[in-house]
């Protein structure tokens, strides 16, 4: 048996740093530990071929721009950037009036922007890559075919469930005996949609419908996801057949794989950090579901009644957040005690943990929280929303406030500001987690548990393996 572990869209973007992008990279930098027990394979789907992933790096820039197929590439890139600007821009539109108060007026919109799409970008896109890849190969410096055996497994790792176009493919490897096994990372367009783009949520409801057929098991990034997966499939398949397949979880690790160590943190950055005030970060895509409006409710609060403390927001600009960057970028504070950097490097980001008074992590819902455990594993105290997720992976070493309450948060610092003692029941000297080598063992672990090659674990148990170190201690 092999593992081919799915990394086609960090392969097709390998310059984007986002979440899943960042798990993606890190588990296949993992796969050459000769501990693990059955040997896996990085791959990329290509409409009707399954390719080896010989590197996830990129071609040096000078040389993609060179030849026909870099500057093909490059354009593909820009072309998936202006698809991503067009669904942003329609979340802006349909969230006024008229199309807020009436559904017909937002099917209309939709359907035009659907048409846009395919007119401007998607048919484009078609032609490109045909031209790019009219050989049907990928770039020989990054990838080879490859021939698939009985008893192969695809663990499906990256977000590749947007690509519809990948479904026959992945079909076809169903057919001839390769088990197919998403990781899933959570279902927030569907449990929470008023978060996300629309065209976003229609995507990943599509996807689940195919993929509930014909997956043979599941595996989360954290247990309170593996959960709402098994409540997922029960609920579109039915009890009997969500019983057939199997459901798991990993945890993820915490390192920052693209720090150069050549360079240094942002000028600006550093500023604000070596000032004698203290600051308290947040990190994150700017969209909705982040929260971060209840950031600014409770930092006004802290503001008004004379706080020094500055506020500092890294993350890349997302979607249905042009109201709260208006409401950033025009606050009397911004550039005082406000602050906000969208493209901070892995470089920028290791200092602004290494010299933050607290991380505050607001967010509505998450499938793990990926900052939280960066955080801690740098031994910078968390102050987070009290949500399942954040319980299971933060456990007593972190301090929780109310999401009802923005008060909660800045009385929460103010008397931490007073008093210098962080009010969660453990302290850091204690915290242990995880690195993205275990990590990857863990899903390796996890999926040969699934399949049956180790001893089986009820459904909902967690796995040994799988019990974070920040609790086992």
């Amino acid at each position: 048996m092999r593992l081919l572990i799915e990394c086609t869209f960090v392969y097709e973007h390998p310059d984007m740093n986002t979440g899943i992008q960042r798990v993606v990279r890190n588990i296949v930098s993992g796969l050459g530990d000769t501990r693990l027990p059955v040997q896996c394979i990085p791959v990329m789907l290509q409409r009707d071929q399954i390719h080896h992933v010989l590197s996830l790096a990129p071609l040096p820039a000078e040389a993609r721009r060179s030849t026909i197929r870099g500057k093909g590439q490059w354009l593909l890139e820009q072309l998936d950037w202006l698809r991503k600007l067009s669904w942003r821009l329609h979340g802006a539109i349909e969230r006024r009036w008229p199309f807020r108060a009436a559904m017909p007026l937002r099917r209309v919109l939709h359907f035009s922007f659907r048409a846009g799409n395919f007119f401007v970008v998607s048919l484009p896109t078609r032609i490109l890559r045909r031209l790019v890849n009219r050989n049907g190969k990928p770039p020989p410096q990054r990838a080879v075919p490859l021939q698939i055996k009985a008893g192969d497994q695809l663990l499906w790792l990256d977000s590749s469930w947007h690509d519809d176009k990948l479904f026959p493919l992945v079909n076809r490897l169903k057919a001839q005996g390769v088990g197919i096994i998403p990781v899933i990372y959570d279902f927030i367009p569907l449990t929470h949609p008023q978060f996300c783009d629309a065209g976003l949520t229609l995507l990943l409801d599509r996807w689940l419908e195919w993929i509930a057929e014909i997956a043979d098991g599941f595996v989360a990034i954290s247990q309170t996801v593996s959960q709402q997966v098994e409540d997922e499939l029960k609920r579109r398949i039915g009890a009997e057949a969500a019983a057939r397949r199997w459901y798991r979880h990993f945890y993820l690790g915490s390192e920052l794989d693209l720090r150069d160590h050549h360079s240094d943190a942002e000028p600006e950055l550093k500023q604000l950090f070596d000032a004698p005030w203290p600051v308290y970060l947040m990190v994150g895509t700017i969209e909705p579901r982040k929260n971060h409006a209840y950031l600014l409710d409770a930092f006004e609060r802290l503001w008004s009644d004379g706080s020094e403390a500055r506020l500092c927001i890294i993350g890349m600009i997302g979607w249905k957040c042009s109201d709260l960057l208006e409401r950033i970028r025009y606050h009397p504070q911004w550039g005082k005690r406000l602050f906000m950097f969208n493209q901070a490097s892995d470089r920028s980001l290791e200092y602004a943990y290494a010299h933050a008074r607290a991380l505050v992590f607001p967010s509505h819902i998450e499938g793990f929280g990926l900052p939280l455990v960066e955080a801690m594993q740098r031994h910078l105290p968390v102050m987070a929303s009290d949500i399942p997720v954040f319980r299971e992976i933060g456990g007593d070493f972190v301090a929780y406030f109310d999401l009802a309450n923005p008060d909660s948060l800045a009385t929460m610092i103010e008397r931490f500001e007073q008093s210098g003692e962080f009010p969660a029941t453990r302290t850091l000297s204690e915290w242990h987690w995880i690195g993205w080598p275990e990590a990857c063992k863990q899903l390796v672990d996890s999926v040969l548990d699934g399949l049956g090659s180790k001893p089986s674990t009820r459904a909902g148990l967690k796995p040994a393996s799988t019990v974070p170190l920040a609790v086992a201690e």
